[in-house]
């Protein structure tokens, strides 16, 4: 099964003196990301050939949705158990704008509605979207709860801060996705939203004790019959003061597996993220995260060079026994199990609403403190920050869905700090019209608190709008999606039905 592939610069490991079926199950254990929309690196087909587990897509393989089928077409050809997945919480985070994905707002403003068919139904249309396309491995929805105002990372992904009530949204959104022939992967295991630093650039870690973190929501997931976990790469002293859940026996093992009883695939977030790269690095990552008790590990990026040194360390580690071959044997089990359940997409695929985004988003706006009149020919200043460079972003912003429908509005989008003289012009600009300043998550950039400041030092009279999660008074969207956004635009233009 094994040869050389012309174009790869590390060198490829084949079986060895291990048996082929093991080769096949340590691939089987393995998630990668790739570049490409329409072709399939040679690299990437070697590794399905010897039994690659799944592919994970990100905005860099979409064009379009025809394009789409295309790729996940030929990737199914290459071998029809191949998981297609990719990430797709809704809201401003997501990878399928260019396919058409359906609108809907992300999972906070879902929860400040708290209406579980709403969010149901936005899940379906999601799900929906992935079954027309070919994908049918969805990394959602997020069961982190939101704890600490501080935390930079889950915010509005978060269905909020009650576990009872991120629970309660989970559920549906789980049975909404099974209902379309996806799987869907509650994240990130056992909770994100206790930290205060994100797991993307640097080790994070929940100092919370046993008996006070959110694993509520995880339960439910698991009660609901989620087929897939995500890990946190995140520290629980109070379980494992030494490794991040990803790579702790005591949190996969005991904790997940024994106490909670979970026996779905469990899969880490992706090892490049700096809380495993910069620490262990991400080859040996993927050996302790199957040795801690993952079934399946992600590498996102790009470069199949990473792929295949993560790929090599695990064989290396089942050469030397440091990984039982019993653990990746059981994992692999688990993903072929998955796989022939979910690997296959439904032939037809039945319509899903199309406007219960929008529905979900205009119920979630809410005016803190204050009555707001329309205000007709606004000048707008839209401050907020730049796209996560992890998480898609479309940069979406206020003043394109407010001039969408009142054409006389004006205003501008800022996602730096401008100097004093900018803020001046902004000032002179939004004379003799009324001035809308939005701010999204402005207690973790202080940038856009100063530019407030000045702003309403100015301009008391201005209409202050939060677009993260709400921050004292005025219009709240609680999300970025392109939904949430239009919906405190109706409100400004006074179009909201």
């Amino acid at each position: 099964m094994s040869h050389r592939i012309p174009g790869v610069t590390l060198p490829e490991h084949g079986p060895g003196d291990l048996p082929e079926t093991l080769d096949e199950a340590a691939h089987r254990c393995l998630v990668a990301g790739f570049d490409g929309t329409t072709t399939v690196p040679d690299t990437l087909k070697r590794l399905i050939d010897r039994g690659l587990g799944g592919v994970i897509l990100f905005t860099r393989n979409i064009r379009d949705a025809d394009q789409v089928r295309e790729l996940t077409g030929t990737l199914r050809e290459l071998r029809p158990d191949l998981l297609v997945a990719i990430d797709n919480e809704g809201g401003g985070i997501g990878h399928l704008v260019g396919a058409g994905a359906p609108e809907v707002p992300g999972s906070w403003a879902l929860g400040v509605t708290d209406d579980p068919a709403l969010t149901a139904a936005c899940a379906d249309s999601l799900a929906g979207h992935l079954a027309t396309l070919g994908i049918t491995v969805s990394y959602a929805p997020v069961a982190d709860v939101q704890h600490r105002p501080e935390n930079p990372i889950v915010r509005t992904r978060s269905f909020g801060a009650d576990p009872d009530l991120v629970a309660r949204h989970l559920r549906a959104w789980i049975a909404a996705t099974e209902g379309r022939g996806v799987a869907s992967c509650a994240k990130h295991f056992p909770g994100h939203g206790g930290t205060v630093t994100d797991s993307h650039h640097e080790t994070a870690a929940d100092p919370r004790p046993y008996h006070r973190l959110d694993l509520a929501p995880f339960r439910a997931a698991i009660a609901a019959g989620v087929p897939m976990l995500m890990s946190a790469h995140v520290v629980f002293p109070a379980l494992d003061p030494d490794r991040p859940a990803t790579l702790s026996p005591r949190i996969l093992g005991d904790l997940l597996r024994g106490e909670l009883g979970f026996d779905g695939v469990l899969v880490s977030d992706a090892l490049e993220m700096k809380a495993i790269a910069d620490r262990y690095g991400e080859a040996a990552g993927a050996r302790i995260a199957l040795a801690a008790g993952a079934d399946q590990v992600i590498v996102a990026v790009p470069h199949l060079e990473t792929t295949l040194a993560c790929r090599d360390a695990v064989l290396d580690a089942l050469r030397s026994g440091e990984l039982a071959r019993e653990r990746v044997e059981e994992a692999a089990a688990r993903v072929r199990r998955l796989a022939r359940r979910y690997a296959t997409p439904p032939e037809a695929v039945a319509p899903w609403d199309a406007g219960a985004g929008l529905e979900a988003a205009r119920r979630a706006v809410r005016s803190r403190g204050v009555v707001l009149p329309p205000v007709p020919g606004a000048y707008v200043a839209d401050l907020f920050p730049p796209p996560h460079p992890a998480l898609n972003w479309g940069g979406e912003d206020l003043l394109t869905e407010v001039r969408a429908l009142d054409p006389t509005a004006t205003g501008t989008a800022l996602t730096d700090e401008p100097d004093p003289a900018a803020v001046g012009e902004l000032l002179r600009a939004a004379a003799g019209r009324p001035l809308v300043v939005a701010v999204c998550d402005a207690g973790l950039y202080p940038w856009q608190k100063r530019v407030r400041a000045a702003l309403l030092a100015a301009r008391p009279d201005a209409v202050r709008v939060s677009t993260g999660l709400p921050e004292d008074t005025g219009l709240c969207s609680f999300g970025r999606g392109r939904v949430n956004l239009r919906a405190v635009a109706e409100v400004l233009a006074g179009s909201a039905p």
